[in-house]
């Protein structure tokens, strides 16, 4: 299959990553609606967190990044059938390995959602309702992990929509699910911490539906997978080898998202709802950014590092790809910083007051957004980095910066959370992904696989951001006066950001550096 080019398969991930976004913030809008920020939202998001924080350790993480390099060595240096049976045998080891975790967990649920959140212990209620949540949702974790398994799969051979588009499958079928709970609140007689219920079952029919999504992509692409194959070849044992080190990196940076929830939940009722509202936001233009582009990424890094060839002309074409990712990366999410900075409060308020989420819940979150907003680059940046550092063997280094990182977010959160509440834990977490950037892209530069080709461009972009940004500031408080809707306030500022940064960024070139760089690389 025909290599397509960076730009053509980051434009493909990020416009089905947009839809999953888009679908996104309407669940989060239901959610804020009819569960607020109070115990039911806490309760199901830690119950959540579970299978996701093990669906990222197992599959989109760790397992992810140790497969695609060696799935695309396996192909380049022996054939496709090797790699299938490197495949068929991973497969069969995470289905078995996932569902003896999800037996243990359900026996022992209670003691792992108290260690989760202890704060819970002071409301009986929101506790018991997490736990029983929590077994609901558990059995997404082999369903999910697979998936992502599966994507990872089609991602190698240029396949990028099924992967791209199981979230919005997830998305669908959970604002279903809050749509549903008014109907199990007046039929089955739930207290308020148990609103979560037909929430945390619509999670497992989305599982279902993204299971038959992706085995339809498989077949479409003839990747035909048994669904059990016993055996360790040398491929399956090379790639165990590499999963250890960044199964480990993977859990280190999981540690840093359990702080925070451990944390906040001595922190005020509400402290982890105004964190992942805040973090739902920031998490946009890292997903249709970042995650994208490190997708996309990641194979094309991995088949020049399976290459045969001079070291000199690795380092060139692995320097050419990277800084063709960078360029629209600073282009695309320093005005989303500049954004979140300036308008905090107004895309909260905007997006999600209604219903028992209140303007205190607003301006809570807000505070959050902006803390988080300061590491967004950082957080889009660490996409690129590691895909790099994956792409060439060196999990072991992503291991060592991610142990650093979760000891330095450990005493950060310690310190600041004392002083900023809620805001201290995102803060923390900014700083010490800034740091994170930092080492690895050092480390990339003196391997030669990172240059400045891309500087100018981020410099422009920056300045382009901070036009916009003073525009935003300017014209803020005259909109707020004229204007009663937030909704109206948001959709206006938004658009006129946009407008003045597409301005600023085309009198400075950044069009082109954007547009006409993947124009010639498709050529």
């Amino acid at each position: 299959m025909a290599s397509r080019s960076l730009f053509a398969a980051f434009r493909q991930i990020s416009g089905l990553t947009a839809i999953s976004r888009v679908l996104g913030f309407i669940r989060d809008v239901v959610f804020a609606h009819y569960l607020g920020a109070g115990a039911a939202t806490d309760a199901f998001l830690v119950a959540f967190k579970l299978p996701n924080l093990f669906r990222r350790l197992t599959a989109e993480g760790a397992l992810t990044n140790a497969f695609l390099p060696s799935y695309s060595l396996a192909r380049q240096q022996k054939s496709d059938k090797a790699a299938l049976i490197l495949a068929a045998e991973v497969q069969t080891a995470l289905f078995l390995g996932l569902s003896l975790i999800v037996l243990v967990m359900e026996v022992f649920m209670p003691l792992v959602v108290a260690g989760l959140a202890p704060g819970f212990a002071d409301t009986p209620d929101r506790l018991a309702a997490a736990v029983d949540l929590a077994r609901l949702t558990m059995p997404y974790l082999p369903m999910i992990s697979l998936v992502a398994l599966w994507a990872a799969l089609l991602n190698s051979q240029d396949s990028y929509f099924g992967g791209a588009f199981a979230p919005v499958i997830l998305n669908a079928c959970l604002i279903g699910g809050a749509f549903c709970v008014p109907f199990f609140q007046t039929n089955l007689d739930l207290s308020a911490a148990y609103l979560g219920v037909p929430v945390a079952l619509a999670v497992l029919l989305a599982g279902t539906g993204q299971m038959v999504l992706l085995q339809h992509q498989l077949r479409r692409a003839r990747l035909r997978l048994p669904l059990f194959r016993f055996g360790l070849s040398s491929d399956a044992r090379r790639m165990w080898f590499s999963f250890v080190p960044a199964a480990l990196g993977a859990g280190m940076m999981q540690i840093n998202l359990l702080v925070d929830l451990v944390l906040a939940s001595f922190l005020a009722t509400g402290s982890i709802s105004w964190l992942y509202y805040a973090d739902r936001l920031a998490q946009l233009p890292l997903g249709l950014v970042g995650i994208a582009l490190g997708t996309a990424l990641l194979p094309r890094l991995s088949r020049l590092e399976a290459k045969t060839g001079s070291a000199a002309e690795k380092q060139t074409g692995f320097c050419a790809e990277l800084a063709s990712a960078i360029r629209p990366a600073a282009i695309l999410t320093l005005p989303a910083v500049a954004a979140l900075l300036i308008l905090p409060e107004v895309l909260i308020t905007g997006l999600f007051r209604s219903g028992a989420f209140q303007l205190s819940d607003a301006q809570a979150a807000a505070l959050a957004l902006m803390a988080y907003a300061f590491g967004l680059p950082a957080f889009v940046g660490l996409k690129l980095t590691q895909s790099a550092l994956y792409a060439m063997d060196k999990g072991r280094f992503v291991l060592l910066t991610s142990s650093v990182s979760v000891a330095l977010n450990i005493c950060l959160s310690l310190v600041l959370m004392q002083i900023y509440q809620h805001v201290g834990l995102a803060l923390a977490t900014s700083l010490v992904s800034w740091l994170a950037l930092i080492w690895q892209a050092a480390w990339l530069a003196r391997a030669r696989r990172l240059d400045g080709a891309s500087l100018m461009v981020v410099l422009k972009a920056a300045f382009a951001s901070g036009i916009m940004a003073a525009g935003l500031y300017a014209a803020l408080p005259g909109l707020q006066t004229l204007l009663s809707s937030d909704l109206l306030v948001m959709l206006i500022c938004v658009a006129a950001g946009m407008g003045l940064y597409g301005l600023a960024g085309h009198l400075l070139g950044l069009t082109t550096a954007l547009f006409g760089r993947a124009e010639r690389q498709r050529t």
